[in-house]
């Protein structure tokens, strides 16, 4: 079932960000279990070992200006400011005990930290 989508919504591809297949189960999973929106919420802020980090959070309802992206059966949120640097990124998920989580692959980025959750420009 398709739900209508805000007037103020803008409608993107994967090629503003793309979710692995193991990154969509892994959202899927934890969208359904923490039960807090239907939305992932993926955000720039300023902060992190780099300057600028990477922030992800369920949301229910969408804001003036974001961005919609479907990407592995996920509706991903992003704010206009955040889409600038955000273009091209793909969120993959690995279980691994060292190194496991959330990464991203962001072509903006000129360095990150080891962690992958700060970079710079």
């Amino acid at each position: 079932m398709s739900v209508a989508e805000p007037s103020t919504l803008r409608v993107a591809d994967e090629r503003l960000i793309l979710l692995t297949p193991a990154a969509g189960v892994k959202v899927r999973f934890l969208a359904e279990r923490e039960a807090n929106g239907r939305y992932l919420r993926v955000a720039i802020s300023g902060g992190g070992c780099n300057g600028l980090s990477y922030k992800l959070r369920f949301v229910g309802e969408t804001k003036t200006g974001d961005i919609l992206v479907r990407s592995q059966g996920v509706e991903v949120l992003v704010d206009p400011k955040s889409a600038l640097y955000l273009r091209g990124t793909h969120l993959d998920y690995s279980d691994k005990m060292m190194g496991g989580g959330f990464k991203f692959s962001n072509p903006n980025a000129k360095a990150s930290c080891s962690c992958g959750e700060s970079f710079s420009l």
